[in-house]
């Protein structure tokens, strides 16, 4: 064999092993693993739902952003969202891969915002071995500019105010003003995220753009306008409960809990129950949207970033006002002037009670998902599976958005005025959102 032949047969080798290297195919299925695995995580760290939301959204802006410099038919968020400039441009395009950036640069900055960032490296160490062995320049290209995406979203995330927050004051209760909020039983917890109106919104002009009208004043005589709605709760409390626990009214309450805070009891240990979060809960039925509708990968992360914004701009605008109107809550007067051994079907959360945040962020959520699915999409919940609660279906997103909202009068936690205003404050923003943010092409 002479010299050429072997050159020729070497040559021959090395790019046959060349094109063995298959290319990595990124697939929505991946993408809802990595938001899973967010919720996942932020359940056993025990985040607020507000920033729990914050969590949600940088990572799918993110993605998002990678995604759509790569196809036409959707716009970037630069310059549509508060001091957003567009993400950097590739070093080199040779062996980018945009789906897998994309995904790399949603891990990055989840990682990054949660606390237990062991339990995500798992994830992402298996990913990243798999990939290499599968494509190794295609990988490290692709992992390049994902990184220099993530950073490039964390340096206008740390903008945000969020840091600033972490170091004011906790709230202040004024326990000789009856008509002010007071932490409730079991845990007596202080309020949470008093300040999250300073948080910088995402797409609304500020935290008070959306103000909703006042509650009811504040009056505890006989007949008056909030007399009467403290007394619809205790009123409606009884009539389920005395249904017993199989009633449509308490499924429907326990099914849209979403408290991470719930204290339980057990002789002189007291421990927190593990739930998702309102926003989480929504986040779960846009993964829902997205594979019912069998949406492909950038449809999938449009789907999620449409939401997570509506919902962390709905948690600013709500706690604006939670901490504005500083309103008790029913189970501090129920106690007081009906039965003190009343206790609500859901455990109270930790923060005023005006607006209803599920409500608020149920009647966003409900609207910028209904801009992308439709009026009609009929869907059935299986959200609340793995904490031990079944399926719930609906005709639309609108119609979970007024039941989520319902359910907190049902659960003793909130008055009507705080859940009918509420929801109708959520779609106010969320129709804000639909109409100021264009994310296709039309």
């Amino acid at each position: 064999m002479n010299k050429l032949t072997l050159f020729v047969l070497f040559a021959t080798l090395i790019t046959a092993c060349n094109t063995d290297k298959k290319p990595i195919t990124i697939s929505p299925e991946d993408y809802h693993a990595s938001v899973d695995k967010v919720t996942e995580i932020m359940i056993h760290d025990i985040f607020s739902p507000p920033v729990a939301s914050r969590i949600f959204a940088y990572p799918n802006i993110a993605a998002y952003e990678i995604l759509a410099k790569n196809d036409s038919s959707y716009l970037s968020l630069a310059g549509q969202l508060t001091d957003l400039n567009a993400i950097p441009e590739p070093n080199s395009k040779e062996y980018l891969n945009y789906d897998l950036a994309a995904l790399i640069a949603h891990m990055q900055l989840g990682k990054q915002l949660i606390f237990s960032e062991a339990k995500y490296d798992v994830l992402i160490d298996s990913l990243y071995t798999q990939w290499e062995n599968q494509n190794e320049k295609e990988f490290f290209a692709s992992k390049e500019y994902g990184l220099s995406v993530a950073k490039h979203i964390t340096e206008w995330m740390n903008k945000d105010n969020y840091n600033q927050t972490r170091t004011m004051p906790k709230f202040t209760v004024d326990s000789d003003d009856p008509t002010r909020w007071q932490p409730t039983p079991p845990a007596y917890m202080d309020g949470i995220e008093p300040h999250w109106n300073k948080i910088r919104p995402f797409v609304i002009d500020s935290a008070a753009q959306f103000k909703p009208i006042p509650p009811p004043p504040f009056s505890m005589e006989e007949g008056s306008d909030f007399y009467k709605e403290v007394k619809e709760v205790y009123d409606i409390s009884n009539e389920i409960t005395a249904k017993g626990d199989d009633s449509e009214e308490v499924a429907i309450a326990k099914f849209w809990d979403c408290n991470p805070y719930v204290s339980v009891t057990r002789g002189h240990l007291m421990f927190a129950t593990k739930k998702i979060t309102p926003g989480a809960h929504w986040i779960g039925i846009a993964k829902i949207a997205a594979r019912k509708s069998k949406a492909n990968l950038i449809e999938t992360v449009h789907t999620y970033t449409k939401t997570s914004l509506a919902i962390a701009d709905g948690f600013i605008s709500c706690w604006d006002e939670k901490y504005r109107s500083n309103l008790i809550r029913p189970e501090t007067l129920i106690n007081e002037h009906f039965d003190e051994a009343w206790v609500p079907v859901l455990q109270t959360p930790p923060f005023p009670e005006y607006t209803s945040g599920h409500s608020v962020v149920s009647g966003a959520a409900s609207t910028a998902l209904t801009s992308i699915y439709g009026d009609n999409f009929a869907f059935d919940d299986d959200t609340e599976i793995p904490y031990g609660l079944p399926v719930r279906s609906f005709t639309s997103f609108n119609a979970a958005a007024d039941e989520a909202a319902i359910s907190r009068m049902y659960g003793g936690i909130h008055y009507r005025a705080a859940v009918e205003v509420g929801v109708k404050q959520g779609r106010d923003l969320g129709k804000f959102l639909v109409d100021n943010i264009k994310m296709k092409v039309e």
